[in-house]
């Protein structure tokens, strides 16, 4: 009796859920997909309810939604109007197995739930025998910790695609640069194949296991039919990649570097901003070091040694770092450039540099050496400020002291020539308050203007912005020589002849315009600005006492 009941209950709720689904009804366009495929579910709700969306929860334990569109109809046949409002969902399976899209609840409304059978890639029956898949390559089968592993991810197809999304590869534990990117044909079993590959560089973190997960791209196949709404000539193809787990092997305790760096090739190179055949007392050349890695990032590399050799003073400039990517990876470099001022005469040896590093090649501790420089510094040894305190000169056992009587002329030398000196700058002021205005043509009329450039010059070289300090050094050599207005700095060397602006024309040319371009080492360019505007300051110092006794005629 119980047993009859219950199936008569059944019996009596039957019509009234088949009565439900009419209303809320989902369909699929197929029931069998491969792991790599995807499906479009059709929700329709024909009830005359409105507002709100079903809830997908459920939906997305065993299946990603990659798209959701909702449309909005109305229409008439054979006299008839009719009203719904419709889903349509791109899902792709997450696992394989027979899973099921679960029944869909709205506005009191609920679907049917639909059986899906999801199988291995291209084992489905109806496959298109594996029209696109992806393939995950690795170039070595272990590595050691900070090393670089390429990991190249490959898409291949025999039917045409378009939007193509690809996933960006994150591995934790581990930095990841993408390095290359690349589109070719290849031949599988006598069947060409389009390739898209995409080329990462991996630098794992530390040792241990290291898992590529598996990579998802999404893309549609197919001619897209502008009419359609939902583009039925079309299909969206999940692709999906298998992970893969490589050994990460610690830094081998027999190696003996200061630093730990595992790298497919290591150089150091050195380099100078002029002939160093020519070194002189005083006179400022920069010495650039750089170091290059093939498979390690610039980051990795450490700083070279710092300099100190008596008789040298250095002004080292901040280091650059690059970077250089390429279908074999990243190789790093590090320059360091330094102004070298010897402030005596001799013969010099800079020590020689080592760097210790792993050959991931050979598998073995290799070191890459920089032979010791040796030059030679002429000139005389830079003046030093030797005089006592208090001005008082210093006099040997055996000079005499002055007399009285040369006392006596000495001071009246003096004398004479304070009051010389007084009459010249007189007969100066006198001639500047009779100049009609400053725009006139003087020696000293740009003399307000000259000063701001030369400060404008100076903060320039501070900066150590090349382009700035070339700007910077025009607009000083306008405001110097009005006459060279509107001309080049190439132009006006001919008229400046002065040996610290021809270095610092050469020095900035070497950074702006040269192939490859020079970095620029800020403290030498501080130098050669320090001693233009010494320089060219005596000299008009030196040339307006020559030309102020004219004044007496």
């Amino acid at each position: 009796m119980p047993a009859l009941l219950l199936c008569l209950l059944f019996a009596l709720t039957l019509p009234t859920a088949a009565r439900a689904s009419d209303l809320l009804n989902a369909t699929v366009d197929r029931n069998e997909i491969g792991i790599d495929e995807t499906l479009n579910l059709r929700l329709r709700y024909s009830g005359t309810e409105s507002g709100g969306q079903p809830d997908f929860e459920l939906l997305e334990q065993d299946f990603d939604i990659l798209s959701r569109q909702q449309s909005n109809q109305y229409r008439v046949i054979n006299g008839r109007a009719e009203s719904f409002v419709e889903w349509m969902l791109v899902l792709a399976p997450k696992r394989e197995g027979n899973l099921f899209i679960p029944s869909m609840h709205y506005h009191g409304e609920v679907s049917d739930a639909i059986p899906i059978a999801v199988s291995e890639p291209g084992s489905r029956p109806d496959a298109p025998n594996r029209q696109a898949f992806l393939e995950v390559e690795l170039d070595k089968d272990r590595v050691f910790v900070q090393e670089q592993l390429l990991v190249k991810v490959r898409l291949y197809t025999t039917i045409g695609l378009h939007d193509i999304a690809t996933e960006a590869l994150q591995v934790p534990g581990a930095h990841v640069e993408k390095v290359d990117e690349q589109r070719y044909e290849r031949r599988i079993n006598g069947v060409g194949h389009a390739v898209y590959e995409l080329t990462y560089a991996i630098f794992p973190e530390s040792s241990g296991q290291l898992t590529i997960p598996a990579l998802n791209y999404v893309a549609v196949a197919g001619r897209r039919d502008p009419f359609s709404l939902f583009n039925r000539n079309t299909q969206r193809l999940r692709l999906r990649s298998e992970p893969q787990t490589i050994e990460v092997n610690p830094k081998p305790n027999t190696y003996t570097g200061t630093h730990w760096l595992p790298a497919a090739s290591l150089g150091i190179v050195q380099s100078w901003s002029q002939d160093p055949d020519t070194f002189t007392v005083g006179e400022p050349i920069t010495r650039i070091l750089t170091l290059r890695a093939e498979g390690l990032r610039a980051a990795q590399l450490p700083p070279l040694p710092q300099l100190s050799v008596d008789g040298l003073k250095t002004y080292p400039d901040q280091p650059q770092q690059d970077d250089q990517v390429s279908t074999g990876g990243i190789t790093g470099s590090r320059i360091e450039t330094t102004a070298i001022v010897a402030t005596k005469p001799g013969d010099y040896q800079l020590p020689p540099i080592t760097i210790t590093w792993w050959d991931t090649k050979t598998g073995r501790q290799r070191a890459t050496q920089l032979p010791a420089f040796r030059f030679t510094v002429t000139g005389s040894a830079a003046a030093t400020n030797t005089a006592p305190a208090d001005g008082q000169i210093s006099l040997s056992p055996g000079q005499p002291k002055a007399s009285t009587q040369d006392q006596f002329w000495r001071n009246l030398a003096v004398t004479a020539v304070a009051t010389h000196l007084l009459w010249i700058f007189y007969f100066w002021w006198y001639r500047r308050q009779l100049a009609p205005s400053p725009a006139e043509s003087s020696p000293l009329r740009g003399k307000s203007n000259s000063s701001k450039q030369a400060d404008n010059l100076v903060k320039a070289a501070e900066s150590g912005d090349a382009a700035l300090v070339q700007q910077a050094l025009q607009s000083w050599v306008w405001a110097h020589w009005p006459n060279l207005a509107g001309k080049s700095i190439n132009e006006t060397r001919k008229v400046v002849r002065i040996e610290e602006f021809d270095k610092l024309h050469n020095l900035l040319n070497s950074t702006l315009y040269a192939q490859p371009p020079q970095p620029l080492n800020r403290q030498q360019v501080q130098i050669l600005v320090s001693r233009l505007l010494k320089t060219n300051k005596d000299a008009h110092q030196h040339q307006e006492k020559r030309e102020l006794p004219e004044l007496f005629g």
